[in-house]
């Protein structure tokens, strides 16, 4: 008899009814494993592991609910009707029948994936929640090269950069970023969405390589479901606003390399054209939106102005069928400024941006005015885009050293400029040459941090990353306790001077003596209570020795054999002297009660602890070295100094005798 026979007309049990081995499922759904695996990618059906393998430990094991799910997909039906198409493409071209196969190839069946959307998120907060992966991936394709031998399309590459540019432009409108780090890999950001936290990371801007040791047809997979769900956020957090999707970008701009700052206009203008559509009648209405044209559009050519009308012909049409929308929005936004400037500079109306009165937490705040009234200039050699996003997200204004800046270098207006080079030749009195780590590291600390070790030439402090709690690691970087005291007196959390706020201070301090004064006499009872029963244990180890018989020579001496005996078992365990016996105690005694898991558990707690104060230890000691080192090398170039003019000096009074 087999090992796993079972009775014919009895069913499966167990495992063997719960999970099916890949090889099973491609036989059942008659599909490849390349089809299969793109599938399951696009369902989000993952392989499971179950606790009795039934069929071997080399196999790979799916849920058969899975499995009939993935029967009933009808892209599993559209793929097939693909393949019968592409199978008469290639016969038609096999009889050279050209005419028939262009009308085959016009005639390609196509399928969308919105369903997929709508079936693995259900609600928009389960979207919002899973956008770290998507917005990685998106970026990520957004700056890889088109390639034929990894089959990476060009619109596959345009449509990611559309995307990252339409994040962005919306994160940087509401002011919803938070965190900045710069890393090896690339660039991490972090905004809150909808109460959301949302992380992904950006690569360099750099010349990609493409390695070929990477599936690029699974990446290729997964971008093609996450350029749908980004798509579906991206109208929704656009609608949610008021401002229609997708966003005009200014050709322009997009020719000069400033896409981001072209769509963020976009918006700026969108949001002024609806605001103007509903305050005005129609027949202001024409005449309005034609001189915000006229404002926004500098340097617009002759032969632009009819794309430009059709374009505001489609925006009034859309615009008439939200009327009713934008008429009930509009009762919540009496707060918005809609008064425009007549001159042709494009970047008047960047400038002031027309914002909706919402209710707006304190953070959203404070990272809306950090940057205020502040005006940078971007080197060429700086990260424009990054910059130009993190600066623009903390309401500040920025241009660059190009084609379709706001304003040029030698404005009086600028008070900062970012350079990354050593030394910068023709510097302006009335600016601040800085680093771009400055930028990053205000956005992270919430305030505007010292320019003099940030300044061109010099070596900037080092970069610390938000995501890292440093009170939970255990240690704290002399540059964190340094932000943290800056942050303390930008909010006005410093003791007062004398002579200021005298009862405050009087109160602080009774407040304060009262809590030291309460923990001492905390600490005299327990002091009290250990050395009353010390004594008694004391007293109860005599009475015994007594009524055994034991004189109190005899007893002296077992005490010193015991102590002895103790010492060589315990070996290296040191009992501190301000620890009490009872905590030793109850804590052995803890150790001997604990279950075996448990107790493995909490070795791995303490190793990890012991690991974590090795770290610790290990980053003062380098701390030290490194510290010792440049004292070394200053004393070596002091001393090296010295000799070089004394050698100067005997030389000189050599030739003078």
């Amino acid at each position: 008899m087999p090992k796993h026979y079972r009775p014919p007309g009895k069913k499966k049990e167990g495992n063997v009814a719960k999970y099916i081995t890949r090889n099973k499922a491609l036989n059942r759904l008659q599909l490849k494993l390349a089809e299969f695996r793109r599938l399951c990618i696009l369902k989000g059906i993952h392989p499971r592991e179950p606790k009795k393998k039934f069929e071997g430990h080399n196999k790979t094991y799916y849920h058969v609910k899975d499995i009939n799910f993935l029967a009933h997909e009808p892209l599993l039906e559209k793929s097939r009707e693909i393949k019968v198409h592409e199978k008469k493409i290639k016969k038609a071209k096999a009889k050279l029948n050209r005419d028939l196969a262009e009308r085959l190839e016009r005639n390609l069946p196509s399928f969308s994936l919105d369903h997929l959307v709508k079936e693995r998120y259900p609600s928009f907060i389960d979207a919002l929640r899973d956008m770290d992966d998507p917005l990685t991936m998106i970026h990520l394709f957004a700056t890889l090269p088109a390639d034929r031998t990894h089959k990476i399309p060009v619109e596959r590459v345009h449509s990611c950069r559309r995307l990252s540019l339409e994040w962005q432009a919306f994160v940087t409108r509401t002011h919803s970023l938070r965190k900045v780090f710069i890393s090896v890999k690339g660039i991490y950001y972090q905004v809150e969405v909808a109460g959301q936290k949302i992380t992904w990371l950006t690569p360099h801007v750099l010349s990609q390589v493409l390695p070929d040791d990477v599936d690029f047809r699974v990446m290729l997979t997964f971008v093609e479901f996450y350029e749908v769900l980004t798509g579906f956020v991206n109208f929704k957090l656009y609608h949610s606003i008021g401002l229609k999707y997708p966003p005009l970008l200014n050709a322009d701009l997009e020719q000069a390399a400033a896409e981001l700052y072209g769509m963020m206009r976009g918006l700026v203008n969108e949001a002024q054209l609806q605001t103007d559509n509903n305050e005005s009648t129609k027949p202001e209405k024409d005449d309005l939106v034609k001189s915000v044209i006229e404002d926004v559009e500098f340097g617009e050519r002759e032969q632009r102005l009819k794309e430009k009308e059709q374009r505001l012909k489609e925006s009034q049409a859309r615009l008439a069928s939200l009327q009713d929308r934008l008429v009930k929005m509009e009762k919540d936004r009496a707060g918005i400024n809609t008064e425009t400037d007549d001159s042709h500079n494009g970047s008047a109306i960047i400038e002031k941006e027309d914002t909706v009165e919402e209710e707006e937490d304190e953070e959203t705040k404070l990272c809306k005015g950090l940057f205020k009234d502040l005006k940078f200039y971007l080197s060429r050699e700086v990260p424009r885009e990054s910059l130009l996003f993190v600066i623009r997200g903390f309401g500040g204004s920025v241009s660059w050293d190009g084609r379709g800046a706001p304003y040029e270098e030698s404005d009086d207006s600028i008070t900062h400029q970012v350079v990354d080079r050593p030394t910068q030749g023709h510097m302006f009195l009335s600016r601040d040459y800085i680093q771009p780590q400055w930028v990053y590291d205000c956005a992270n600390s919430r305030i505007l941090l010292p320019v003099d070790e940030y300044l061109v030439g010099r070596i900037p402090p080092p970069h610390l990353s938000p995501f890292v709690n440093n009170e939970a690691e255990g240690h704290v970087p002399e540059y964190a306790e340094a932000i943290k005291r800056l942050q303390s007196a930008a909010r006005n959390h410093l003791l007062p001077l004398p002579g200021t706020d005298e009862p405050e201070f009087e109160a602080q301090q009774s407040f304060l003596a009262s809590t030291v004064a309460r923990h001492s006499e905390h600490a005299e009872a327990a002091a009290r209570e250990i050395e009353a029963a010390a004594v008694e244990r004391a007293y109860m180890d005599d009475l015994s020795k007594e009524l055994s018989g034991i004189t109190y020579s005899a007893s002296l001496q077992v005490d010193t054999d015991v102590s002895d005996d103790k010492t060589e078992e315990e070996g290296h365990v040191v009992v501190p002297k301000d620890v009490p016996n009872e905590a030793v105690d109850d804590t052995a005694m803890a150790q001997m009660m604990m279950t075996r898991k448990s107790r493995k558990l909490y070795e791995a707690m303490q190793m990890g602890k012991s690991k974590k104060r090795a770290d610790i230890e290990l980053l003062k000691r380098r701390k030290r070295e490194a510290e010792e080192k440049g004292l070394s090398a200053k004393k070596s170039k002091r001393l090296g100094l010295c000799r070089s003019w004394e050698r100067a000096w005997y030389v000189d009074r050599k030739c003078h005798s």
